[in-house]
């Protein structure tokens, strides 16, 4: 059809895409064998993108698209997008947190009941035959009570500690400005690992954030403590890690997100004070449909005038001040 040229970069829900064929003129460099040949000769009149965080988008493919207005990401992480080169670019940004916040939300309290009460473990003692054999399991450590600290205090941060406050937990968190709510506020990762229990990642991924959960941060998050990731495998330092769950410096950890995907290392999977989930966080039918419908819906209100549903500021102070 005839309209605003957009570029699909990345894989889109299947039932999305045809209602953004319907609306839009696509590229489809998503099937182009060569990207960059394809970026050369269409990108000039490229005026929005659709793609997921992981497809990079910097100085190299801008240059082909002198036009571009609007990049619309179909995921909430955008570690592979040039937030400086856009800024200088003048253009918008749009992201999909609020689609996935539930489903990621829900798999972080998954995760940390499933460390915490030893579900991996207890499962195997039951279909092993050992409850029969050796008789009740070792008790464990209850959660009332326990100090949940959240790292990030965003769309899906704050529905982390939606969903903790009901189970007796206490909540404070780590973001860039202290918000106006009742948990208790710590300016930096170091200050609020000392201070949980409990501690769970959810910022965005990318070069701000890398290894923002290292030697200090676990080292104060202790031998009882718990590392709860559920935002990108780039914000830990795996190797610190391994080497802490392993000497005992730290209690255990549940991961949906490793430094190497999908393949993680196996010095990590193999230990058994660790659960692990395959980067499926937001993996439901309803939800994947919902963030790519965000995204169009983004493209949508962009070239009818509309304020953007989602956007992202590209020139925030970096995440690092988070130290």
């Amino acid at each position: 059809m005839s309209g605003p040229q957009v570029m699909v970069m990345s894989t889109v829900f299947p039932s999305v895409l045809s209602s953004l064929a319907a609306q839009f003129d696509l590229l489809r460099c998503d099937l182009a064998e060569d990207r960059d040949a394809f970026l050369q000769s269409n990108g000039k009149t490229c005026r929005a993108v659709i793609l997921n965080g992981h497809v990079p988008l910097g100085a190299s493919e801008l240059e082909h698209m002198p036009n571009l207005e609007l990049a619309a990401c179909t995921s909430a992480g955008f570690e592979a997008i040039d937030l400086a080169q856009l800024d200088r670019a003048g253009i918008a940004l749009t992201n999909s947190s609020l689609a996935l916040r539930d489903d990621v939300a829900d798999a972080a309290v998954m995760l940390l009941l499933a460390t915490r009460r030893n579900l991996v473990q207890c499962d195997a003692y039951v279909r092993s035959g050992q409850w029969g054999r050796d008789g009740p399991y070792p008790l464990l450590s209850t959660l009332k009570g326990k100090r949940a600290g959240i790292l990030g205090f965003g769309t899906i941060g704050q529905e982390i500690a939606a969903r903790l406050l009901p189970m007796k937990l206490e909540i404070g968190y780590c973001t860039r400005q202290q918000r106006d709510v009742d948990f208790s506020y710590f300016p930096d990762a170091e200050s609020l690992a000392e201070w949980c229990d409990i501690l769970i990642a959810v910022v965005p991924g990318g070069e701000e954030t890398h290894h923002l959960v290292g030697r200090d941060v676990l080292i104060k998050l202790g031998p009882t403590g718990t590392l709860i990731n559920v935002a990108r495998g780039s914000v830990v330092d795996e190797t610190v890690l391994i080497d802490c769950l392993t000497s005992g410096k730290l209690h255990s950890a549940g991961l949906d997100v490793f430094q190497n995907e999908p393949n993680p290392n196996p010095a990590l999977t193999s230990l058994p004070n660790v659960v692990l989930y395959p980067h499926h966080a937001s993996g439901t039918q309803a939800t994947r449909g919902a963030m790519a419908q965000l995204a169009v819906d983004n493209i949508t209100a962009h070239f009818q005038n509309q304020p953007l549903l989602t956007p992202v500021s590209t020139t925030n102070q970096p995440l690092r001040t988070l130290k």
